[in-house]
């Protein structure tokens, strides 16, 4: 060490002085310059997650495959396609994945009051539903027949509405050809059983909603403004409604 430095040096402390008291409450094995709890040293600043990022992280996409396995207990109802046989039960083939997995969440936080899907509900986690969801969604609905006798007051109200009533068209959320909207949570409503479209026409006719949801407000509103014969008409309408698959290109006449 040459004079100069050796001036500027600080004097080495005696090894028997004291340690200075804030070094005694370091934690054992404390490093100054990665630890942030050594005293002395700025506190570390803990990046805060927004509320609900480690949910919305840890939930995946829907997976088709692992609903297959969970579907088998919907199959008794809805068929495990999807195809209920039984009127009273939904259509669930076709249905998108998010409109499904929302109503589960509802029937399991009671929002939706259904004493037998409140009770399959329960033991379901976020990512069952969406696998459920998911698998129906792969699922084609059978096309249902209307009758010939409402068709015509059926597609009325489903394609144009009646502006004198304010009852708007059905397609405007449902889309034309009753395949609903995923993204705004309107539903598939193409092939659906008519004996249940009705009754959920006739139940928010009847009875309106207490339910928070808006698109079950929008629904109660519309519906009381329809009497027996428009409900009749739209339900028989909706389930002969489809969407015919595009047929295979002729070949080019040579």
């Amino acid at each position: 060490m040459n004079a100069a430095a050796a001036q500027t040096a600080a004097p080495a402390k005696p090894a028997s002085a004291p340690a200075p008291a804030a070094t005694a409450e370091a934690k054992p094995g404390a490093n100054a310059a990665t630890d942030p709890a050594t005293p002395g040293m700025p506190k570390a600043e803990t990046p805060t997650a927004p509320a609900g990022a480690e949910a919305t992280a840890a939930l995946k996409p829907g997976d088709a495959t692992a609903g297959q396995g969970k579907a088998a207990v919907c199959g008794a109802c809805h068929g495990m396609d999807g195809n209920s046989t039984d009127p009273q039960y939904p259509r669930l083939a076709g249905q998108n994945e998010q409109y499904i997995a929302a109503q589960l969440a509802a029937f399991k936080s009671g929002k939706r009051m259904n004493p037998i899907m409140m009770g399959f509900a329960q033991p379901l986690s976020e990512q069952d539903m969406h696998d459920l969801g998911a698998y129906f969604a792969t699922k084609t609905s059978l096309p249902g027949v209307a009758d010939q006798a409402l068709v015509d007051q059926g597609q009325t109200l489903y394609r144009q509405g009646d502006v004198d009533r304010g009852i708007p068209a059905c397609m405007a959320c449902h889309g034309p050809d009753g395949r609903g909207n995923p993204g705004a949570h309107y539903p598939q409503v193409t092939s659906q059983h008519a004996k249940y479209v009705e009754a959920r026409l006739k139940a928010w006719h009847d009875n309106g909603t207490q339910s928070d949801d808006p698109h079950t407000k929008i629904m109660a509103g519309i519906a009381q403004k329809l009497d027996e014969k428009d409900i009749a008409a739209v339900a028989s309408y909706l389930e002969g409604l489809h969407t015919n698959e595009p047929a295979a290109a002729a070949p080019a006449t040579p």
